[in-house]
């Protein structure tokens, strides 16, 4: 690890002036590479105190070796030149955007004597022309094989076009009038790139002017009465609407422009473009990255905006680019888009109308984008297993931990504490077996005591049922747990509940919260359970009795799990938190006192601990809850006196009572209460 004072430049070399910067290790590699208007207050930024930087800010400048920059004269050029630079290099801590699958194009290679017409993936070339992505190649080839008929360019491989040139003959499409056959002479190389270029300004959204053009030719041809031309050129046009159907409407006018929206957590990072030309969409990406550097949301778009562009000239870049936020540099990176199009480009956040109805779309395609590259990278076989196989080596375990249970603690500001408890079986959640835990023992922001307290109670649980399975298979002379449903066994024969330990415990936390679950195991005398915290902040692993954290590498499938065990948890210990906050004055008694609003209520609930005792309390009592007056605490009293206790819920799942009454209505969200379908996006809210 080097000192970033080591290599820190000396006072008034670094220009105020707007440049581009290169980090790079001690092997000379270029690690990381940026942009600024000003190099100088930029560059100082990252030689500031470690414990001040962003933690991946702070590893970059603790791997370098050496800093240096080149200095620009517009920040238009310093973005040009950071673009080169990064696809040059590629640098490590650099956002690189991958494609979350292979989108087929539809490519004109107007390079080419004679352009032909295909379906094409992978990098673009120069003097290709290049319509979509689109969804599927299937897609392609039936707008092209409608479209041939009006315009008949070549279709056909390098070789079929040789071979029918050297036989004098065509191929099938030249006899039914689907190529205009050029390689047999049948057109000029100048007619038939005509042609091309004929299909590209229609598929490029220049439809209106086209259709109108052939009606015309239509209507003079009947005119003339050259009926067959006439339906020829009618067949023509249905034909070109087919393929225009294929294309959703979404704006009215012929709107040129594309929407990037951007779905992200902490770690990664999803992007959907949608094209649309001619007020159609005409097709759709997607890109998925890890979030290396310390980014936001304007920083990936400015990013997504150099991928996209990068290396487009023309009509290629549309007139209108919408995002979610604005680059930190926007005036700098339209006049850039400006410059690759050759006239104004606008980019702007929609605001209203169509076109943010659009952006909320192209949104949810992103937040689709990014669930499902977690679930493929989570649902491979070979995947989970390498990742069991990384956190078993990294933690010095015997063997894979098949079985892991994660607990994190969740309250707001020291109130409503509850724990959750997620299990992961050989790699993937079993919902069946998630618990949710109400602290009982204290009210407060105590994650480390509440931990203890969850861990205690789970074990302690585990024990007692691992004592009933034993008694019973005692007593039946068995050597496996009983088919057949016991008090202590479910329909399949598996034990209730915590009667299975986990092979490995993985807190919400630090050294702090590792070191009291260690401490409860012990007091329990449970020797056989490996313990280890995820902190938030760095992605470290903690272990009991350590002071230095274990640290998995970022790409580490070992890693990804333990982060997605760690979400899940955290997730589900928010969602019920949430509910038992949104639940403390749903339906209750108080919520029928005219008058009373939510801040006294809690004050009463807070104060007595219960509507119960609150209903046995005396006015002069209930006056001395702060913001209760004597009138209102006569109303809340003779209120109570008149309303019955509540009846108890059930829950219809499992018919089991969930409340019993105002005293012990949070019963319903105690230690043990089995969960029938809780969520599972796996993401850190």
């Amino acid at each position: 690890m080097a000192d970033p004072s080591s290599y820190r430049p000396k006072p008034g070399q670094i220009p105020d002036s707007p440049g581009v910067y290169k980090f790079r290790d001690e092997h000379r590699r270029v690690i990381y590479v940026g942009k600024a208007k000003s190099l100088r207050p930029r560059l100082s930024s990252y030689f500031q105190d470690l414990a001040n930087l962003h933690p991946r800010t702070r590893t970059m400048v603790t791997t370098a070796a050496s800093v240096e920059w080149t200095v620009v004269s517009t920040e238009v050029e310093a973005l040009q030149l950071e673009y080169s630079w990064i696809k040059e290099f590629d640098p490590r801590f650099n956002v690189k955007y991958r494609d979350d699958k292979s989108y087929p194009s539809l490519a004109v290679t107007l390079n080419e004597e004679f352009p032909r017409v295909q379906v094409m993936r992978g990098p673009k070339k120069k003097g290709v022309r290049y319509f979509g992505p689109y969804g599927h190649a299937w897609a392609i080839r039936e707008t092209v094989d409608l479209m041939l008929r009006v315009f008949p360019v070549r279709t056909c491989s390098a070789g079929v076009f040789k071979n029918a040139a050297r036989t004098g003959r065509p191929c099938l499409l030249g006899y039914i009038g689907k190529c205009s056959a050029p390689c047999v002479g049948r057109v000029t190389p100048d007619e038939h790139r005509e042609l091309a270029e004929e299909f590209c300004d229609f598929m490029a959204g220049r439809t209106g002017q086209y259709l109108k053009r052939i009606e015309q030719q239509m209507h003079e041809a009947a005119e003339d009465m050259e009926y067959e031309k006439a339906a020829r050129l009618r067949d023509d046009i249905g034909a070109l609407r087919r393929a225009l159907e294929k294309n959703t409407v979404v704006f009215n006018d012929a709107t040129d422009a594309d929407l990037i929206a951007v779905a992200e957590d902490e770690l990664e990072a999803a992007v959907q473009i949608f094209h649309v030309r001619g007020g159609r969409v005409r097709g759709q990406r997607g890109w998925v990255t890890d979030k290396v550097e310390a980014v936001d949301t304007a920083g990936l778009v400015e990013h997504a905006l150099q991928q996209l562009y990068g290396e487009e000239q023309g009509d290629a870049v549309p007139k209108e680019v919408l995002v979610p936020a604005m680059p930190e540099d926007a005036p700098a990176v339209s006049q850039w888009l400006a410059e690759r199009r050759g006239s104004n480009v606008s980019l702007r956040i929609p605001q209203r109308g169509d076109k943010k109805d659009l952006m909320a779309t192209v949104q949810r395609n992103a937040q689709q984008a990014l669930v499902l590259h977690k679930t493929k990278r989570a649902s491979d076989l070979t995947t989970r297993s390498r990742a069991l196989e990384e956190i078993s080596q990294a933690l010095g375990l015997d063997s894979a931990p098949l079985r892991i249970e994660c607990f994190d603690i969740s309250h707001l500001q020291g109130e409503d504490v509850v724990a959750s408890m997620v299990v992961f079986e050989d790699g993937l959640p079993r919902k069946s077996e998630y618990r949710r835990f109400q602290i009982k023992t204290f009210e407060g922001q105590d994650d480390v005591r509440s931990m203890h307290e969850v861990l205690t109670r789970r074990f302690r649980r585990y024990l007692q049922e691992k004592e009933k399975t034993g008694e019973w298979i005692e007593a039946n002379g068995a050597t496996e747990v009983p088919a057949e449903p016991e008090p202590n066994a479910e329909d399949d024969g598996r034990p209730k509940r915590f009667a299975y330990p986990p092979q490995l415990v993985v807190v919400d936390g630090g050294q702090p919260q590792v070191a009291a679950a260690q401490r409860a195991l012990d007091e329990l005398g449970i020797d056989d359970v490996a313990v280890c915290g995820l902190a938030k902040r760095l992605e470290e692993v903690w272990v009991p009795g350590e002071d230095d954290p274990v640290v998995l590498p970022r790409s580490s499938e070992g890693l990804y799990l333990l982060q997605r065990v760690r979400d899940t948890a955290h997730d589900f210990a928010i969602r019920y938190q949430r509910t038992k906050r949104a639940k403390r004055f749903k339906a209750g008694p108080l919520d029928e006192v005219p008058g009373l609003g939510d801040t006294r209520k809690h004050a009463l609930v807070k104060h007595f601990g219960s509507v119960k005792k609150l209903r046995s309390a005396t006015i002069d009592q209930i006056c001395e809850v702060p913001g209760i007056g004597r009138k209102t605490a006569e109303t809340v009293a003779a209120f109570l006196a008149q309303a019955a206790p509540a009846a108890p819920a059930v829950n219809t799942a499992t018919g089991e009572i969930i409340e019993y009454d105002e005293d012990t209505a949070e019963a319903a969200e105690s230690a043990e209460a089995p969960v029938v379908s809780p969520p599972d996006r796996g993401q850190h809210e």
